[in-house]
Order: C-alpha cells, then structure tokens, then sequence
C-alpha cells in the first residue's frame, strides 16, 4: 500500500519536477512590444525639443542556456514606426515619420533551479538601432524643413523578465527594456544644414508566451 501511495505520488509530482530552462536549451518567444521613448534633443528652430510617439510591434527574441542559469538571447521585432513631433508647430505638433529596428543581444542571469516553474532573470547587453523611412510630413514640408535622415545608434541595454513554464515547453513571459538610443537628426531648413543631437532611450515593454526545445 505504502509503496502504491508512493508510486502515485511520483507520478503527480513528476511534471512539476520536469527539467525547464537547462543548460542546452533554445528558447523562442513572441508577443506584443512597446516602445516607449524618453525623447529628448537640443533646441529645434526655436520651438524647443523633439518629441516622439509610443509604437506597438511583434516582438521576438532568440535565447539559449549557456548553462542552468546562464542564457543569451536576441531581441527583433517588426519595424518601429514614430511620429516626430515639436511643441511649438501645427495642432499637434507632428512634423514627420520614421521607423527604426533595434536589434539587441544580452547575457542573462535566471535566479533559481531548473525545474522551478517561475525563472526571474535580469540581463545586460548592446544594442544596435537603425533608422529608416525618415520623412517630413507636409505640414513639416510647408514651414521649410526638408531630407530628414537619422544616423543609426550603438548603445547599451538592460533587461529584467520572468517566464512561467505551463510545461516542459510552453510558457507565458513578460519583460521590460531600456535601451540607451543617441543618434543625430539631421535635415535641411532655410538652405541650411542642421544637426540635432537627439536621444530616445525607450523603455520596451513586452508580454507573450514562450516554447522551449
């Protein structure tokens, strides 16, 4: 009886013991991102500093377990669209579009032991961010200002995130980004060449689910 009941017992207990984030792991995640920019830039035509609008994407990242608590892992996503924007122009101040993709790569710590259903992780890491798409809208067009380009942006990156393992694969994961973005606007008004040092350093947000092989 004592052994049956034992028996029984193992078998309940085994897919919570099951091995989950171990060294030799691949994991692949998926879900909805937010970009939130701390926009900010020296002066623009006297009409103060640039700002730039909040953007939702796919967000994918690519990791793999070093070992059971030592990850690496990639960040993509679909391009980034934002709307440029300054105080003092227009109804509401929008002036162009750009897009952008920042692609990062980070070394991760997961806290606990591998067969924990909940693995906390913080990671560190370089991002690299490229402009793409910039134009001036007309409303930006009618007050003078023409051939926006933005250059692209190497910086650092830090992340912290938890996964929930539903099972030996599937599992649900949220994280938040802050990514260190400078880059310089550049564009033509009057005639005349300008250059804007202008930093975005966005936090991301990101919630979706996860599978592990």
């Amino acid at each position: 009886m004592k052994k049956t009941t034992l028996v029984i017992l193992g078998a309940m207990m085994a897919p919570m013991l099951a091995s989950a984030h171990q060294a030799g792991d691949f994991l692949f995640r998926a879900g909805s991102v937010t970009v939130r920019p701390n926009a900010g830039s020296d002066d623009v035509l006297s009409q103060g500093s640039f700002g730039v609008s909040n953007n939702t994407q796919l967000g994918l990242t690519f990791g793999y377990m070093v070992t059971d608590n030592i990850g690496v892992e990639l960040l993509a996503a679909t391009p980034f669209r934002h709307k440029i924007s300054l105080n003092g122009t227009g109804v509401n101040g929008d002036i162009a579009t750009v897009r952008h993709l920042p692609p990062s790569l980070m070394a991760q710590y997961y806290f606990g032991d591998k067969q924990d259903k909940l693995r906390p992780y913080l990671g560190l890491g370089l991002n690299y961010t490229t402009f793409f798409s910039e134009k001036f809208n007309d409303y930006g067009k009618s007050v003078g200002v023409s051939n926006l380009d933005l250059k692209d942006s190497w910086g650092v990156a830090a992340q912290a995130g938890v996964d929930y393992n539903l099972d030996e694969n599937w599992m649900l994961n949220m994280s938040v980004w802050w990514m260190n973005i400078e880059t310089e606007a550049r564009f033509d008004v009057g005639g005349q060449h300008q250059s804007i040092d202008t930093r975005l350093d966005p936090f991301a947000f990101m919630f979706g689910v996860g599978y592990r092989f």
